[in-house]
C-alpha cells in the first residue's frame, strides 16, 4: 500500500513555474515639481534601439525626452509630461508606421503610477 495520496500541494508555495514571463517594459511615472511629470520606460530588451524609440516619442507626443544611463536597469528613456498609456500603445501597435513586426504583448508591459 502506497502513501503517494498524502502528498501535500502546497498552492501558496514561492515556486511559480515560467507561466509568467520574466522580462516587463516597465513605463512609470515620476513627479517633478508642481503639476510636472516625468514618464519612464525601461526594460526595453537589446534588440530594440532606445534612441531611435525616443525619437519616435519626440515626434509623436511633441514632448522633450533623454536617454539616462542606470546601472541596474541599464538605459531608461525619460519623457517630460505623462505619456504612460500612449506609450503602451504605442509599443503594442502592430501597424508598419509604428512598431510592426517588433511589437510588444501587452502582457509583458506593466504600467506604474498614480
Amino acid at each position: 500500500m502506497s502513501i503517494e495520496n498524502l502528498k501535500v500541494n502546497d498552492p501558496f508555495a514561492d515556486d511559480v513555474g515560467d507561466t509568467q514571463p520574466k522580462n516587463y517594459v516597465h513605463i512609470r511615472i515620476q513627479q517633478r515639481n508642481g503639476r510636472k511629470t516625468l514618464t519612464t520606460v525601461q526594460g526595453l530588451s537589446k534588440e530594440y534601439s532606445p534612441k531611435a524609440l525616443l525619437k519616435a516619442f519626440k515626434k509623436e507626443y511633441a514632448c522633450n525626452g533623454t536617454i539616462i544611463q542606470d546601472k541596474d536597469m541599464g538605459e531608461v528613456i525619460q519623457l517630460q509630461g505623462d505619456h504612460r498609456t500612449k506609450v503602451m500603445d504605442f509599443l503594442t501597435d502592430k501597424s508598419s508606421d509604428k512598431m510592426g513586426k517588433y511589437a510588444l504583448a501587452k502582457e509583458n508591459i506593466k504600467i506604474h503610477g498614480f
